[in-house]
């Protein structure tokens, strides 16, 4: 009989120093039965993702080792990247993949989110199906303002953390622990250095501009390629996969003139979010069978 399988994606703010990427990665391949299914950094993000999965007791593990891990190596206080943010371990969600209810990842969401307030005195907000208020579902909302008003928000009544002291530690920010179903970080990469284009692009799009349905997106800079990107979250595959907005990305970047450079998967992927589409054709070359979150399950 097949064991449960629990996902947690971690979203560390750090993507510019190899040897401290690899350091959390080692963290999280020491514990037992938790396995490092995918590691993605980012320059210009100034961001790295972890993909780990195993059963719920191994991966919380391997999420706490992780915590111990970035706050020792990670410091906001120098911390400058294209990506939102809002501490050193930005996000920490909890995904159930197999054999597994959403509460059964809400509760090892807020065991994890409070034994991270405990142990090193940190504000921590709960988000998604673990959210304890509404107005906190979203991390977007919890994020708003950034890590660079972070201080001004502990100090309003309505933005108390869930757990941990309502106290600014420049250090290290604040984490947003939650549960969520299967997301796909997918981003495009236009043939430009035009930012306005770039983001036009991504209020056409997204969901709250009146765009795809599921469709979260943002254009941000490359720096260091000298390029531009749409950064997109695909919140339900089912409803936009990949290549759809693929499709409408390059549609409207072919509107403006632009072409398509590549496309860029930021950890797992389940098959069908490619809806039957060749990888090749949204941008996706040299995608293998580690992609795709089958292969683990």
């Amino acid at each position: 009989m097949a064991s449960p399988l629990l996902e947690c994606v971690p979203n560390v703010s750090e993507g510019r120093e190899p040897r401290v990427i690899e350091a959390i990665a080692e963290a999280v391949r020491a514990v037992p039965e938790a396995r490092l299914a995918d590691m993605h950094s980012d320059p210009d993000h100034h961001r790295a993702v972890f993909s780990v999965i195993g059963p719920p007791q191994a991966v919380e593990g391997a999420a706490l080792a992780l915590a111990e891990a970035v706050f020792a190596r990670v410091d906001m206080r120098e911390h400058h990247g294209m990506h939102p943010r809002l501490g050193a371990l930005d996000v920490l969600p909890f995904v159930p993949l197999r054999d597994l209810t959403m509460d059964d990842a809400v509760a090892v969401a807020r065991r994890v989110g409070a034994s991270v307030a405990r142990a090193y005195a940190l504000p921590v907000y709960l988000y998604g199906a673990a959210a304890a208020r509404p107005e906190r579902r979203l991390a977007r909302d919890i994020r708003r303002g950034e890590y660079e008003s972070l201080a001004a928000r502990l100090a309003d009544p309505a933005w108390q953390p869930d757990a941990g002291p309502a106290t600014f530690v420049a250090r290290l920010g604040a984490v947003m622990v939650g549960a969520r179903e299967v997301l796909v970080a997918y981003n495009v990469w236009l043939d430009s250095q035009d930012l306005d284009a770039a983001r036009a692009i991504a209020r056409a799009v997204r969901e709250s501009s009146g765009g795809l349905p599921a469709v979260q997106a943002l254009g941000v800079p490359l720096a260091r390629r000298g390029l531009v990107q749409v950064s997109m979250n695909l919140v339900d595959y089912r409803r936009t996969g990949i290549a759809g907005a693929y499709d409408a990305v390059a549609a409207e970047a072919r509107r403006r003139g632009i072409g398509i450079t590549r496309g860029e998967l930021v950890g797992l992927a389940p098959r069908a979010a490619l809806e039957g589409r060749a990888p090749e054709s949204v941008g996706l070359t040299g995608l293998s069978d580690s992609n795709y979150l089958e292969t683990y399950l």
